[in-house]
């Protein structure tokens, strides 16, 4: 899967707004690599607004250095829960 940061990488120049055949033909014209080549090629064909909505919308890893584990762990683990200053004397 590819990662968003070279998904990005192959867009710039694009002239945005652009259909799905746009976004592939220049990361082909950028020379992508294969998996970058294969999430853009999975893009529904819609208009798409900038690059930020191409990522969006193809099948990219958000943020790869995060690991699934820590992703998937409830928010309630990861931030403790604090109490207002007026509810910790009840």
């Amino acid at each position: 899967m590819a990662s968003r940061t070279p998904v990005l990488r192959y867009l710039s120049g694009l002239d945005y707004p652009a259909e799905k055949d746009a976004v592939v033909r220049q990361a082909e014209r950028l020379g992508a690599p294969p998996e970058v080549l294969q999430a853009l090629r999975a893009l529904p064909p819609v208009d798409y607004a900038d690059d930020a909505q191409v990522a969006r919308s193809a099948a990219v890893e958000a943020a790869p250095e995060i690991s699934t584990a820590r992703r998937t762990r409830p928010a309630e683990t990861r931030h403790p829960r604090r109490l207002a200053q007026h509810l910790r004397s009840i």
